[in-house]
């Protein structure tokens, strides 16, 4: 299937004039998978250093050297508090939510809070990093392996997130992109990538069809339900709209959750049998916990596992059998929630599993049977579906859908419409009716659930003075979570309402157009303050009278853009989209927003009537990380980047000498007296070679480790200085036959030609015809030749007095560099184009004697012609 996928894409990718590349990340707990978009390469799944096509999310450090991947993944259980696992159950996590206590429970890595009252994990020495330069340097290690197969710089990323991502966790993933050297193209939902992949080699006619796209990952579950409804575009052609309806999901349900609860079975057996605390040995916790997710894996094909662990702990070897009915046994309380997000998500969308043609699988966990059997059990065994790659149908989706967003490709024309998850609300001071007024605060549900991402709404409010806008969730996205996103202080509204008011303006108001973009951040894009300016011209009056006038009830239109409400050194690109509108009207209740649909877009007001307000966004509660802050995270990796490459020169400089002091030892050691290296070297020279070589064994053996690059590279120059003649020699004396060939091949050409085109001038001469060349260009040309003879017969007579251990009196280079000179002179020569005849022109008076007799001619045949006519007539007569 994967493979039919791939091909059937690549018949609907054509690059455009400007190439570029585009990077897809499907970042889970686990693993996370990568694919490339770029001109004239196979679009595929990428490829980590071991050919692997997912790649563990492990980093850790091994004596002071950073490893990824499997390569991290297997140093746990040794060094268990320098290898950080499934560390994106912590993005934007507070330091006291339900999320780190799970992974303080999973893991045995060491957690701190930061200054931003989030999680750091902290290295055995004492270093600490955040999430999100973790995840960072993960991504980092991505774009390495991209730019590496791509041969060019890769710049732009878009990211899969699960749908339930709330702003914090969608900025924290934006903050590691950044870091990492990446610029966030857009970030999609994990299950609209894979509808975007199931769409792209299909096709829907006639009524939508609905499909539930069910993911079970290691971090959660989530069902998202799709509709998928065939459309055609008078630019693009015929294509596939795909709309998100409804999404559901349980964070507290995964593969990792499973794991969990298997290697407590395993502990519990370990501490029954040997009467010890396995906990409390955090190797032993690190190896029972890839042992569990190994034995899980093969319950998911058995129904009986073996577990075998060598020195668990307090060099005690473990082992024990665990049945699939133990395992099942110990989540028998999880096999409801496997599938209450397929419920939660139908609701969302308002409809019955009779509207759903089928359910696909995705995601790691579906290979678990009793999740399995949980779904078939609540949708039905016909509706099931395994008709996508469990594991890469989300990174391929991505890839198609960034690559659409990159306009650098031509892909088959897919329409997105993505909705949030939660209900957004806007929340501000009321204006004081009096001044003796009690304040009090208004509340608004802007974007509720299901709102269609790309969204632009328009508050408008009666307001004279500065004042701000809350934007909160309407209830915690988690335990733990805050409800406030951010805060807009609308700024210069005194001066703009004055303003307007000296210019005429009736009841001047302020205008705020709050934002769900298109990769799901909520903001206060902008402001202004609006003033209807009453023009009493005639011109102004016909204009009102036809036009009629903005009320201050106007509704914007527009597509959200993708960037997020934050300090960002980098600002993404927004994307086409229908985009829903609203508006709130100052009265009672105040900037109650309204949603008008497939609304045209109105003429913007005269820019007299509009003073564009500032907008400043503060984060009060859990802040994303500022510019600085970012920049320094980035000269942190940048500083282990380069620490890291210097450590590879050094090993390559390092490995490279040690190598090619074995290869002249081995030289120098032959018993054969024949070889190139001892026929062309002396004595002397070999005897020099040997103390210096053994002088660089000695000092490689004793200061090789702590030796730095440039030391290495001098101490192989000093030997390459001496053996450098040695192989000169040999290279000339293999070298030598075929330059001279080379030269007496040009003396035997030039000869051949001289000859030739004397002749040829001698009989052009006699004829009074023009020549290519004249005497004096073949004399110069067989000056050279002689010159070029001369000198060869004299060196190379020389040259071969010269034993194979003497330096050459004649090098080939200057021997190919004199042939050179008499080849550019002859094809000067040869190549040179004969000459035209010019043709004289005939005498006036002979001209003028042709043309009269030629007329002559003419009217003497016209009238034979007409005789002869005349009797043909008389004859048929």
């Amino acid at each position: 299937m994967r493979i039919s996928t791939v091909w059937s894409s690549l018949a609907l990718l054509a690059p455009l004039a400007v190439e570029a590349a585009v990077l897809a990340i499907d970042y889970g707990a686990d693993y996370m998978k990568a694919s490339l978009m770029k001109p004239g390469v196979p679009f595929d799944v990428l490829l980590n250093k071991d050919s692997k096509r997912k790649i563990q999310s492990a980093v850790g450090w091994k004596k002071g050297d950073r490893l990824f991947g499997s390569d991290a993944f297997n140093l746990a259980s040794r060094f268990p508090n320098d290898v950080f696992l499934d560390v994106k159950t912590l993005q934007a996590a507070p330091y006291d939510s339900d999320a780190v206590s799970f992974y303080t429970k999973i893991s045995t890595a060491d957690v701190t809070e930061t200054s931003r009252k989030t999680v750091a994990l902290k290295q055995s020495d004492g270093k600490e990093w955040s999430v999100e330069e973790l995840i960072a340097m993960q991504f980092s290690y991505v774009k390495d392996l991209a730019e590496s197969f791509a041969q060019e710089k890769v710049r732009d990323v878009i990211v899969t997130v699960p749908p339930y991502y709330s702003q914090f966790e969608r900025d924290a993933i934006v903050d590691a992109i950044e870091i990492s050297g990446l610029k966030t193209l857009a970030l999609i939902n994990d299950g609209t990538a894979v509808a975007v992949n199931y769409a792209m080699t299909r096709n829907f006619n006639g009524a939508p069809e609905y499909h539930i796209i069910y993911d079970a990952g290691a971090s959660s579950i989530r069902a998202t339900v799709v509709g998928f409804q065939s459309m055609k575009d008078k630019k693009e052609g015929a294509g596939t709209q795909i709309s998100v309806a409804g999404v559901g999901w349980d964070r507290d349900v995964g593969g990792l959750e499973l794991d969990r609860r298997l290697r407590e079975i395993l502990i519990q057996a370990f501490n029954e049998k040997h009467k010890k605390d396995v906990r409390k040995d955090k190797r032993g916790m690190a190896k029972l916990w890839k042992e569990a997710n190994r034995v899980k894996g093969i319950l998911s094909a058995n129904q009986e596992a073996s577990s075998t662990v060598e020195s668990l702990a307090w060099d005690i070897d473990f082992k024990t059998k665990i049945s699939r009915a133990t395992f099942e046994k110990a989540c028998a309380d999880l096999q409801p929630k496997f599938v209450q997000p397929i419920y939660d998500a139908l609701e969302a969308a308002g409809l019955g599993m009779e509207n759903v043609t089928s359910l696909i699988f995705t995601g790691g966990s579906t290979r678990t049977p009793m999740i399995q059997t949980a779904v078939k059990t609540a949708v039905g065994e016909d509706k099931l579906a395994y008709n996508v790659n469990a594991d890469e149908a989300a990174v391929l989706g991505a890839a198609l859908h960034g690559a659409s967003l990159s306009r650098q490709f031509k892909t088959k024309n897919i329409k997105v419409n993505d909705i949030g998850a939660y209900d957004v609300q806007a929340s501000y001071a009321a204006a004081a009716t009096s001044p003796n007024a009690k304040p009090r605060s208004i509340t608004t549900l802007i974007f509720p659930a299901g709102s269609k991402v790309g969204t632009k709404k328009t508050l408008t409010f009666k307001r004279k003075e500065d004042f701000t806008i809350s934007l909160d969730y309407r209830t915690p996205v988690a335990q733990g979570f805050p409800t406030r996103m951010l805060e807009a202080d609308i700024v210069g509204v005194a001066e703009a309402i004055a303003n307007l008011t000296e210019r005429g303006a009736i009841d001047p108001v302020v205008k705020a157009t709050l934002t769900l973009s298109e990769s799901g951040f909520v903001s206060v894009s902008d402001a202004v303050a609006f003033g209807e300016i009453k023009d009493d011209s005639i011109t102004g009056k016909l204009k009102g009278f036809f036009a009629g006038s903005t009320s201050a009830e106007e509704t914007s239109t527009g597509s959200a853009e993708n960037t997020p409400p934050r300090e960002t050194a980098d600002e993404p690109s927004s994307s086409d989209s229908a985009s829903a509108t609203g508006s709130a009207s100052s009265g009672a209740p105040e900037a109650t927003p309204t949603t008008k649909k497939e609304q045209e877009e109105k003429p913007k007001a005269p820019i007299e009537n509009t003073i564009a307000l500032t907008v400043e966004t503060r984060f009060t509660t859990l802040a994303p990380m500022t510019v600085s802050e970012k920049q320094e995270s980035r000269k942190r990796l940048r500083a282990i980047d380069q620490e890291e490459a210097a450590k590879v020169r050094r090993e390559e400089a390092r490995n490279t000498f040690e190598s090619y002091l074995y290869r002249l030892r081995d030289l120098l050691d032959d018993e054969n007296t024949e070889t190139p290296f001892k026929k062309c070297s002396t004595e002397a020279e070999r005897e020099a070679i040997a103390v210096k070589l053994d002088d660089s064994f000695q000092w490689l053996f004793e200061r090789g480790d702590l030796a730095e690059t440039s030391q290495l590279l001098d101490k192989r120059i000093a030997l390459e200085t001496l053996e450098s003649p040695i192989v000169h020699r040999y290279k000339e004396i293999e070298q030598f036959p075929e330059a001279l060939n080379n030269s007496q091949k040009w003396n035997f050409h030039t000869r051949m030609f001289l000859t030739e085109a004397r002749q040829n001038l001698t009989m052009e001469s006699e004829a009074d015809l023009p020549s290519k060349w004249t005497a004096e260009e073949l004399d110069s040309l067989e000056k050279t030749l002689k010159e070029h003879e001369t000198w060869l017969n004299e060196w190379v007579e020389k040259q071969r007095s010269v034993k194979s251990y003497q330096d050459p009196v004649i090098e080939t280079t200057e021997m190919k560099a004199r042939a050179k000179v008499l080849e550019t002179q002859l094809y000067k020569l040869v190549r040179r184009k004969v000459p035209k005849v010019k043709k004289s022109k005939p005498a006036k008076k002979e001209t003028e004697g042709k043309k009269s007799a030629e007329s002559e001619d003419k009217e003497e045949a016209k009238g034979k012609e007409e005789t002869e006519g005349g009797e043909r007539q008389h004859d048929e007569l």
